[in-house]
């Protein structure tokens, strides 16, 4: 079977040229050996002449105590995956890079603005990042849409959040009227706000609701005791955000925003952030919506017992915070034993931006989950996400850090809805501003010589 191996894992990007190479955190590949998850089962997925090396790949495995379970050939793996999953990963495939060409004329462009080199920061550079989306130097930002992902957690049931469930499907009800925080911003602004039930758990009467009926289950499992979905649920949900993504370009819109509603989704999105990456619970999991003192310590006890259980990470004697990984998991199947249904559809948003070349804006704390579990399925999906703000959760920044974003607005917000989406609009079309309206050098009738020296310094 002709078929290239970085294409067929994407989060591992590349294969492996020999002992030593090291692809992101901590990945040593032998040549030929792609390495992936697959339910919780570490596999190297090999060429016919790198069986050679599985013997020594194994015993690299095994000094970093990770599960084995052989060699899988492509065809092998390849059946592995349902219909759905091949459907994802046939899309995922489709999806390219920002136009080089159109960023590097855009920052000419910027260059030539009667302005001192760098003095408009990030503005400019978000205007660069957008040419390179659009494949145009000028860019108009006239139809803006906030998808927001609804689903509720079975993991409240622990104890892990002050407000009841109830509330996932009230406020999903009054972002349609516009009476939430985000979707009153979003109405003053003139964005578009597009309410989706992906897995909300009460039960209500979906017609005429303005609610968009997408549900693959009502609500999640407990992940203290049970996975959140199945694999398959998970791909369905992404699925699911991919097609909002297309139907938003379809209709003409220029930018997406992608923003949340689920009591319990602080939880599952720490969970899921400590299984993507090398940090403790500790270190990614805030308050929420508040808490006491002792349903937070409940909380982070809560989710340290769910990553073990699923075989995510497992629990250091005596510090019921810690945590240590098992290597680089597949995102789908983290979502699928700790996440939420509003993670993996909001991860499909973010891969269904790249894919239909859409400058995409993320929120909050879960918001940026998703993006990074977005990023880990597809690595060049990151050049089409935007910042907001920094949200409150401590977890925020982490992942922010693990995506190499550095937000633009510090205003100690934590709604979450989406709510940072409609202010980074402005933001974005302010930077569209500049690029359409601001003077030249030469408009300007200025002799811009004086700045070759500087210039020449900073390229």
């Amino acid at each position: 079977m002709e078929k290239d191996p970085s294409l067929i894992w994407p989060r591992c990007e590349q294969i492996g040229d020999g002992y030593g190479l090291k692809c992101k955190k901590h990945r040593i590949i032998p040549k030929g050996i792609l390495t992936a998850c697959y339910n919780n089962l570490h596999l190297s997925i090999c060429t016919d002449e790198a069986i050679k090396e599985v013997r020594q790949f194994r015993q690299i495995l095994f000094c970093r105590k990770m599960p084995y379970t052989g060699t899988v050939f492509f065809e092998e793996y390849l059946k592995m995956r349902s219909e759905a999953e091949e459907k994802l990963f046939k899309q995922i495939e489709k999806i390219r890079g920002a136009d080089a060409d159109a960023m590097r004329d855009a920052a000419a462009y910027v260059q030539s603005l009667a302005a001192p080199p760098g003095s408009l920061g990030k503005l400019t550079d978000a205007a660069v990042q957008l040419a390179g989306i659009t494949g145009r130097v000028k860019n108009t930002l006239d139809r803006r849409r906030i998808i927001v992902m609804c689903a509720d957690n079975g993991v409240v049931a622990e104890g892990v959040s002050s407000t009841p469930p109830i509330v996932t499907l009230s406020q999903a009800l009054n972002m349609t009227r516009h009476l939430t925080g985000m979707s009153s911003l979003a109405r003053h602004f003139g964005c578009e706000v597009e309410v989706v039930d992906i897995g909300i758990a009460t039960p209500y009467q979906g017609k005429d609701s303005g609610i968009l009926q997408c549900r693959i289950r009502r609500g999640t499992g407990n992940i203290a005791n049970e996975p959140a979905m199945s694999r398959e649920e998970a791909v369905a949900a992404i699925l699911v955000g991919i097609e909002r993504a297309r139907q938003a370009s379809k209709d003409g819109v220029d930018v997406i925003g992608v923003g949340e509603m689920g009591i319990g989704n602080t939880t599952t999105s720490s969970a899921v952030l400590a299984a993507l990456t090398d940090l403790s619970v500790e270190n990614v999991t805030g308050r929420g919506g508040g808490l006491t003192d002792a349903a937070f310590a409940k909380k982070k006890k809560v989710i340290a017992r769910a990553l073990e259980l699923h075989g995510l990470k497992s629990i250091s004697a005596g510090e019921a915070g810690t945590v240590k990984g098992f290597g680089n998991p597949d995102p789908i199947d983290v979502i699928a034993k700790v996440g939420g249904l509003d993670i993996a559809a909001m991860c499909g948003v973010f891969l269904g931006a790249a894919l239909y070349r859409l400058p995409v804006v993320i929120d909050g704390f879960i918001s940026i989950v998703a993006a990074l579990c977005a990023q880990r399925l597809c690595g060049i999906a990151r050049e089409y996400m935007f910042p907001s703000h920094v949200s409150e959760e401590i977890g925020y920044m982490r992942a922010a850090e693990e995506l190499c974003l550095d937000p633009w607005l510090h205003m100690n917000m934590r709604l979450g809805e989406g709510s940072g989406c409609p202010l980074a609009f402005q933001i974005l079309e302010a930077s569209c501003a500049l690029m359409n309206e601001m003077a030249t050098f030469e408009q300007a009738k200025i002799d811009d010589g004086y700045l070759a020296e500087l210039r020449a310094m900073q390229s």
